[in-house]
């Protein structure tokens, strides 16, 4: 119906939902993997993106779980506000006699009250007399939603203090990934005489501007071009997601062909490390940045038109995706040489005529990032700047309009940007944003969501109540393990940064 599809949004089949939720993982996190597997060892970067695979699907089958919840608790919310509006509308008329069930006063109640005072079944008729499946993901609940339903203030103030931080991380390694990519195209020695040299930043670019400068004179662009969409309201069209898909694809499957092909040759010069511990803590970060999408998965599972796989559908995603960074990966880490690999993996193509010597495709593979990440920058910075808004908002208030159309823009827009041309050590940034911020999107607030969510949901359906989307992950040992893997985590990143600080 079309109340349906303006909350949804257009329907589309499991196979869409499937492919959707590939291109929603596979992202900018994968052109930084190969440098990360080189620096932390081909051994240890297997056994690590493997487990942390394995516990990004935990948590996600913890986010659908939770989004059921949430559909359930929503559509009794609902059924009690009707409740109480026909015990208005029929004064003439009993409770008992209206429920059958003796006077419970809905209305003095919370949202997820018990069903009745003397019981109650769990699935109840509708008033058009067919059956309601309360665990129904018909309407899109997004993860902010949720923490507001099963968080107290102080828990919804620290999930949006934590995707406020995981976005400021988004939008620093866009401001840096585009002019990365602009420097090398326009510095670069496309003459093929250079062999795959890997610059420095002092090193020239146009006559006496160095690289570095150029860098950031392409960042100054790109924030003059990108930053005005901030202050106003951005929205993804449906043909451009199909061409940056597309040419997401082109480019990585590109990649690895070439890789392969330079390999089968004999001429690949990659001889990494089976292990090399430090580079674990980046690896960490790099890997849970890049298997990021529980913070979608509401906008991208609640479409789908038929959801009852939609489990063996995730997992499927995953095996895919796991695969995919693996072969991205390891063709990368034999066929180029550990010192020459780049933070931006498309930039090992742009001036080695031995692994590329077409100069359109070198062209296409250079500026590649900067079309997809450009078209990206600002959806991620107007949600930023929303959930600003959010975060200091107040019930009945409003903002005056400098504070709502100058100031949360300017706070969203300024901070990545001053963080963009600092570094634009790219492989620092997603493994920081990953390494914390990313920790609490994927694995702490999930973990938590689902805990309460079943919490919640208990006392009003009953200990009976069966989630046909519930996660296979059901105990709750499950979920205090994923919370305390998360805290390991984050002190032994912190830890390792602090050491390596000390021996500088």
């Amino acid at each position: 119906m079309a109340g349906g599809i303006t909350e949804t949004g257009e329907p589309y089949s499991p196979f869409v939902g499937l492919v959707y939720m590939f291109n929603l993982i596979v992202g900018t996190g994968a052109l930084t993997m190969p440098k990360a597997f080189a620096t932390a060892g081909w051994v240890v970067s297997l056994a690590l993106i493997s487990f942390l695979g394995f516990m990004s699907y935990m948590t996600t089958t913890f986010m659908i779980e939770a989004m059921a919840a949430a559909n359930a608790q929503l559509r009794w919310k609902r059924r009690e506000q009707d409740e109480v509006n026909d015990n208005d509308s029929t004064s003439d008329y009993s409770d008992d006699d209206i429920t059958g069930r003796g006077r419970c006063e809905p209305e003095t109640k919370p949202i997820l009250s018990i069903l009745c005072c003397h019981g109650a079944s769990l699935v109840l008729p509708e008033r058009s007399g067919g059956h309601v499946d309360h665990f129904d993901i018909a309407e899109r609940v997004e993860m902010g939603q949720m923490a507001s339903m099963f968080f107290n203030k102080v828990g919804v103030n620290m999930f949006y203090i934590c995707i406020i931080v995981y976005l400021y991380g988004d939008l620093a390694i866009y401001a840096a990934a585009v002019p990365i990519s602009l420097m090398e195209v326009a510095c670069g020695n496309h003459s093929c005489s250079a062999g795959g040299v890997k610059y420095n930043d002092t090193d020239p670019c146009w006559g006496p501007v160095a690289r570095k400068d150029a860098y950031r004179v392409f960042l100054a662009v790109f924030t003059l071009l990108m930053g005005p969409f901030t202050f106003f309201n951005a929205q993804k069209t449906k043909y451009l997601q199909i061409l940056t898909s597309l040419m997401r694809w082109i480019a990585f499957t590109m990649m690895i062909i070439l890789a392969l092909i330079r390999i089968g040759k004999g001429a690949g010069e990659g001889r990494p490390p089976a292990a090399s511990l430090s580079g674990v803590p980046n690896l960490f970060g790099v890997c849970v940045y890049s298997f990021m999408c529980q913070h979608s998965l509401p906008s991208l599972v609640t479409p789908i038109s038929e959801k009852k796989r939609v489990g063996v559908l995730v997992l499927a995603d995953y095996v895919l995706i796991l695969g995919f960074y693996a072969l991205l990966s390891f063709t990368a880490i034999f066929c180029f040489d550990s010192s020459l690999l780049y933070d931006m993996y498309t930039l090992n193509f742009t001036d080695n005529c031995n692994v590329l010597d077409v100069p359109f495709l070198r062209y296409f593979l250079g500026l590649f990032p900067v079309f997809t990440i450009s078209t990206n920058f600002p959806i991620i910075a107007v949600t930023l700047r929303n959930n600003w808004k959010t975060l200091f908002h107040r019930d009945g208030g409003t903002y005056p309009w400098v504070v709502d159309r100058v100031v949360f823009p300017l706070i969203t827009l300024v901070p990545p940007i001053v963080v963009a041309f600092c570094t634009h050590n790219l492989e620092s940034l997603v493994g920081i944003t990953g390494a914390y911020a990313g920790t609490g999107i994927q694995y702490i607030v999930p973990a938590l969501l689902v805990f309460y969510a079943r919490r919640h949901v208990e006392p009003v359906l009953g200990r009976d109540a069966v989630n046909k989307h519930g996660s296979p992950f059901r105990h709750t040992v499950w979920v205090w393990f994923v919370v305390l893997w998360a805290a390991f985590c984050l002190m032994f990143v912190t830890a390792n940064i602090i050491l390596t600080d000390t021996k500088k």
